[in-house]
């Protein structure tokens, strides 16, 4: 670990108030799970379903929803043991691979929601040519590069902050180890590595936020002529998808795109990408999609179809 003398780190969460603790525990608890069981329907839904998954649009839909449930899972479990238990540590190795699963995961949903916004860009816009360019071919070759780039965002980043060496104090100001903490812990001059950080942070998501702004500029633009149920419809889903975007970009781009601190706030705005966006992502997927609520009915009878035959057995 060159040279590194700290064993673990302290996490100090969010408040001493066991009362506090208690709610806290069972709102996390309840958004983690809706993260999993949200999450694994969707998937569930859509691969029963091939009809909708042969869609570019819910072929990325799924992918998105096991990114939510590996970014939920990256510190969400240990967050609602340590507020049960009220106390938290760490190991070294283990806060290190929480920070590169973390950025390897938050990489990739960043490029694939940019993606995303692509694709219903050149359905909304070019519908003609929407089919030829966004063949299953095409789409696979899309989600390759969101999780290279994803890998390549992570690893630079463990690489980076392995380099340092940590002998002084070990209290993170946080509910999980990430960049903007565990980088002011180092007892070196942190000033170059911190400057690598940032600029790779902001090589990935600067990109991703502005093509995703101009896909959805451009899109709404062309809306705006449409007031039939198409258009309805298309704005809808768009609606849906920028919901998610907006909550996930403002908060990582409130962490990363500024000089790291250790500020509450920035404790706060974790929690949004960590937690809310990931709970969030199956609800208004599902609640305000009308083929994936379609899609959730039929899966609903095929089950009780396959269990009719052992009722009847039993009687």
């Amino acid at each position: 670990m060159n040279g590194s003398t700290i064993t673990g780190f302290v996490l100090l969460g969010f408040t001493s108030s066991h009362t506090v603790q208690l709610l806290l525990f069972t709102l996390v608890l309840a958004c983690y799970t809706t993260i999993i069981l949200g999450n694994v329907l969707i998937m569930v839904t859509l691969l029963s379903e091939p009809k909708l998954f042969q869609s570019p649009m819910y072929f990325f839909l799924v992918n998105l929803s096991l990114l939510d449930m590996s970014m939920g899972s990256v510190g969400t479990p240990k967050l609602v043991a340590d507020l049960l238990n009220n106390g938290s540590t760490i190991s070294y190795g283990s806060c290190m691979a929480q920070l590169y699963f973390l950025h390897i995961f938050g990489g990739t949903e960043t490029l694939l929601l940019s993606i995303m916004s692509y694709d219903r860009y050149l359905a909304i816009c070019h519908p003609l040519r929407y089919t030829a360019i966004m063949d299953r071919e095409h789409c696979f070759r899309l989600l390759t590069v969101c999780w290279t780039g994803g890998f390549i965002h992570g690893t630079m980043q463990i690489v980076a902050i392995t380099r340092l060496p940590f002998c002084g104090l070990n209290v993170l100001d946080n509910f999980f180890c990430d960049i903007p903490q565990v980088i002011k812990l180092a007892c070196s001059d942190n000033s170059v590595v911190e400057l690598v950080m940032f600029v790779n942070a902001s090589l990935l998501i600067l990109p991703c936020f502005l093509s995703l702004l101009s896909s959805y500029v451009i899109i709404l633009a062309t809306l705006c002529g449409r007031f039939g149920k198409g258009g309805r419809k298309a704005f809808s889903t768009c609606g849906s998808h920028l919901t998610v975007v907006s909550i996930f970009y403002s908060s990582i781009v409130f962490v990363y795109l500024k000089p790291f601190s250790t500020s509450k706030v920035d404790k706060i705005a974790s929690v949004f990408y960590m937690v809310i966006t990931p709970a969030l992502n199956p609800l208004i997927y599902t609640l305000r999609n009308q083929e994936m609520k379609g899609a959730i009915r039929k899966l609903k009878s095929k089950c009780k179809l396959l269990l009719l035959p052992q009722r009847e057995d039993i009687c």
